[in-house]
């Protein structure tokens, strides 16, 4: 049966319903997997997969049907693209390792195996990298930019799990502000010494402020910074042009 009888069949909520635009050769992600920074790419992966409907075909949720069953070419069908899929955000090098996978959970599920555990090297990868943060020649956004991508690796590593126990204690709540108070004193400690009036101004703070409220000072001070040093420059620039106005008017009267 064609596709578009198949789908003229299928609800638009339907996981088999496969859109025209929905070919082998999309690409679900602008950078491909060259085996660094699984977590964010995992994430990536299922954020898209979830937009079409097709995450049941990696997470088992949608099995393979048997032969004979009304749904199994509906089922290889849409398997098939998802497993396309996941080969175009791969590098070639680690595409070629699954493309001999018998199904796109299969697949999934080998570089979950191969990438995705916590283990001794990754996390002294990721802790080595925010000891030895610093902004250097960087912008503050994109300094920041770096930073969280390395706690969201540390994150999605499972080393800050998430509590979703209701208690009265207040414990769940004086850890989630432990670890805030980590990343901004972290963060602080990478600034350069250009930034110290706000780093004093904020470690003087009881208790300490939020993340995005430290933030958020950092891009005010570049912009205020920036119009010194325009005004600054034309001041100069002002000064010089009449100093040398003066000198050509002394030699003219001469």
């Amino acid at each position: 049966m064609p596709q578009n009888e198949v789908n003229s069949a299928l609800n638009v909520n339907d996981p088999y319903y496969i859109h025209n635009s929905e070919i082998t050769g999309t690409k679900l992600m602008n950078n491909l997997f060259d085996g660094t920074g699984f977590g964010n790419w995992k994430r990536g992966m299922l954020i898209a997969l979830s937009a079409k409907n097709k995450v049941g075909f990696i997470d088992r949720s949608i099995p393979q049907p048997v032969d004979n069953a009304p749904t199994a070419n509906n089922w290889r069908r849409c398997n098939n693209i998802v497993f396309s899929w996941i080969l175009n955000s791969l590098s070639p090098e680690i595409a070629d390792s699954v493309l001999h996978s018998n199904s796109a959970q299969e697949a999934w599920q080998e570089l979950e195996d191969r990438f995705g555990q916590s283990n001794g090297v990754q996390l002294y990868g990721i802790q080595k990298n925010l000891s030895d943060f610093s902004q250097g020649n960087d912008s503050s956004v994109t300094y920041f930019t770096k930073i969280k991508y390395t706690w969201d690796e540390l994150a999605d590593m499972g080393m800050n799990l998430k509590c979703f126990c209701t208690c009265n204690c207040g414990a769940k709540v004086k850890q989630d502000k432990f670890q805030e108070d980590q990343r901004v004193i972290q963060f602080l400690i990478g600034l350069n010494d250009s930034y110290k009036v706000i780093r004093g101004t904020v470690l003087m703070q009881n208790p300490l402020p939020k993340m995005a409220i430290v933030y958020n000072n950092l891009p005010q001070e570049e912009r205020q910074r920036e119009i010194q040093t325009s005004v600054h420059v034309q001041i100069n620039s002002a000064a010089l042009y009449a100093r040398n106005n003066n000198t050509t008017s002394a030699k003219n009267n001469n």
